[in-house]
């Protein structure tokens, strides 16, 4: 079916689930999918039946965040909880528990992942981190290729005194398992934007993507968000390069069709939209219909717009 739209013509395309707070990482960077503390979870079979509404209104992919998702010890019930409604399900993870599960993972229907790592560094990642995670990453990397679960994208938040310097050996890193290198320009919402962190880590990315756009020998668009992939040719080697740059991105906003869905099982339609959720989840446990879902499903849908314009 034909997803529907909000009042800015975007198509509702798309969940981004959270399915806890809890993480095995301290990254001061983490915007925690914007989400109010909450120590409550859905549950699978909520998370299931959530997924079901939202694919009968025309999103066809969920993302898998956190907190870290892998925490999550019924995790592979949650993957399959939702394979029947859509068509692609991703998960966003560290990797630190990956090895040990990427194979019951693909069977439960997982597609792909997205692998957080932002540094090569054992210091610098100690510094971003909290610990130096690398040798579980590569293990979980090596797993998650073998596993099948591509394409894979190694996302990496560039910092300003910190890892800015690391971005080619990333990539290079990256091209040596066929992996995209996704750099993600340090974002925070209207307020944040004058605070000690941001204004002492935030490294823009453009000079960055000019770069890629004059050298590349492809270049395409992500549908979501209209992010540019880059394909470059260094050194007889093919390295793929995406970009993520949110902040004060109209482009970026306009070609978004994703709604959040919150740990503690909160819809909205925006990283930076709190105040406009609705209690899904307490509709569920409360035993509403699908229907009266779906209404309240179109009214977040209705209720959206881009947070930078």
């Amino acid at each position: 079916m034909q997803p529907v739209s909000d009042g800015y013509g975007r198509g509702f395309t798309g969940l981004r689930i959270s399915v806890t707070q809890r993480c095995n990482l301290c990254c001061p960077h983490c915007h925690r999918e914007g989400q109010l503390r909450s120590e409550d979870e859905m549950s699978p079979g909520e998370i299931g039946g959530i997924a079901s509404v939202a694919a009968s209104l025309g999103a066809s992919k969920v993302k898998i965040t956190g907190g870290e998702p892998l925490l999550r010890e019924d995790i592979c019930e949650i993957v399959s909880s939702m394979r029947p409604y859509v068509k692609e399900i991703s998960m966003t993870t560290n990797g630190i528990l990956l090895a040990g599960i990427a194979g019951q993972l693909k069977a439960a229907g997982l597609d792909r992942v997205n692998m957080s790592i932002h540094s090569l560094s054992g210091d610098n990642l100690s510094m971003i981190s909290g610990i130096d995670y690398l040798e579980d990453f590569r293990r979980g990397l090596e797993a998650a290729d073998s596993a099948g679960l591509k394409p894979i994208k190694l996302n990496m938040v560039v910092l300003k005194g910190i890892n800015e310097g690391e971005i080619w050996d990333m990539a290079e890193f990256a091209s040596g398992y066929g992996a995209t290198l996704q750099l993600i320009e340090l974002a925070s919402d209207r307020s944040g934007c004058n605070k000690e962190f941001f204004l002492n880590r935030h490294y823009p990315l453009k000079d960055i993507e000019n770069y890629l756009a004059a050298n590349a020998s492809d270049i395409s668009f992500n549908e979501l968000h209209r992010r540019g992939r880059y394909t470059l040719v260094r050194d007889g080697k093919t390295t793929r390069v995406e970009v993520v740059r949110s902040m004060h991105n109209s482009t970026f906003c306009a070609n978004c069709g994703r709604l959040r869905l919150s740990s503690d099982g909160r819809l909205k339609g925006c990283l930076f939209d709190n105040d406009g959720s609705s209690d899904l989840v307490g509709a569920l446990r409360e035993g509403r219909s699908s229907e009266e879902l779906r209404d309240m499903f179109l009214k977040t849908i209705g209720q959206r717009k881009p947070y930078w314009s």
